[in-house]
């Protein structure tokens, strides 16, 4: 039998993955709170879903971006969780190398494709504080459609260098991850060879396309904040700034915990892997689970037509 301590092998057939390390006695009681969460992302996200494509007063271009953002929700969140309740509950740690790559692509690309889309909807409340009275023509049904597309093709293109490369290193250290899932720097930690040109693309990736959005979404919101600051009265002032504490509640829910899962897997050599793994998981399940509540409770088109649902339910 080869060791795979010494033995060098292109394509593993399988990957191990752990969880979380050092909490394997606890992977139970941690996994009912995940499991909560994604089930509250999961019904949480199909519900905006479907309250949208019910209420045609909702289909306009702020929703439909809502409704690009559930989808990416949806997919990003079932890319790693189910595998990860899997760990917890039946110790199915196995994961095939081809497997592990499409699960490394979807929430790479995913996540990035997340960040566009915020981006998307940072454009959509300056053209509808900035130039309310053009906002139908600025932003049409093929423009958004056109946002979209440009979203996914950058997504997934910046992206696809990710799993190609992993796939051509050799690994000979061991076939097992230290993680719940096949995360672009755990699976490059396991090549035996110079990793600098994955490593170096996935930093040129996390500064130029989450750095560039966070650029163009400060960019909007200053021209936001001079729309609104030349409002002429106290309360117009506020009700405008209300129409963006959703958008802004999202952004947080998404970079705050990307930034520093990211800048931490990259220069937090001291922190304990367990704590680097639950921040990890936060980034993956508090942005799914929180973007269907905040616009859920902050729009009120979306609350009014879920309690008029539930109440025709009850009767």
């Amino acid at each position: 039998m080869s060791d795979t301590n010494t033995t060098y092998f292109t394509n593993p057939s399988t990957f191990i993955l752990l969880g979380i390390p050092g909490l394997e006695t606890a992977h139970i009681w941690i996994s009912i709170p995940f499991c909560a969460m994604y089930a509250i992302a999961v019904l949480g996200n199909f519900t905006i879903l479907f309250i949208v494509k019910r209420e045609p007063s909702l289909h306009g271009p702020m929703f439909y971006f809502l409704c690009m953002l559930a989808v990416t929700d949806l997919v990003m969140s079932t890319s790693t969780i189910p595998k990860m309740l899997s760990i917890f509950w039946f110790n199915s740690r196995e994961i095939s190398f081809s497997a592990c790559l499409t699960q490394m692509y979807f929430v790479h690309s995913f996540s990035k494709m997340e960040s566009g889309i915020l981006v998307a909807m940072a454009f959509d409340r300056y053209a509808a504080i900035c130039h309310p009275l053009r906002y139908s023509m600025i932003l049409t049904n093929s423009v958004v459609a056109k946002i979209g597309l440009a979203v996914v093709l950058r997504s997934g293109i910046i992206t696809l260098p990710y799993p190609f490369l992993v796939r051509q290193w050799p690994y000979c250290r061991t076939n097992i991850i230290s993680h719940f899932y096949c995360g672009h720097i755990a699976v490059l930690k396991l090549a035996c060879t110079d990793i600098r040109i994955s490593s170096y693309f996935g930093l040129f990736n996390l500064i130029s396309v989450s750095g560039m959005d966070m650029f163009f979404i400060a960019v909007s919101y200053t021209l936001i904040l001079r729309a609104i600051f030349r409002l002429p009265t106290k309360d117009a002032r506020l009700k405008t700034f209300g129409t963006c504490i959703s958008h802004l509640c999202a952004i947080s829910a998404l970079y705050i915990p990307d930034l520093v899962s990211s800048l931490i897997q990259r220069f937090g050599h001291n922190v304990p892997l367990h704590v680097l793994i639950l921040i990890t998981s936060v980034y993956q399940l508090v942005p799914p689970m929180l973007h269907p509540i905040i616009y859920g409770v902050r729009t009120k088109q979306i609350w009014a037509r879920l309690l008029q649902l539930l109440t025709h339910k009850e009767i």
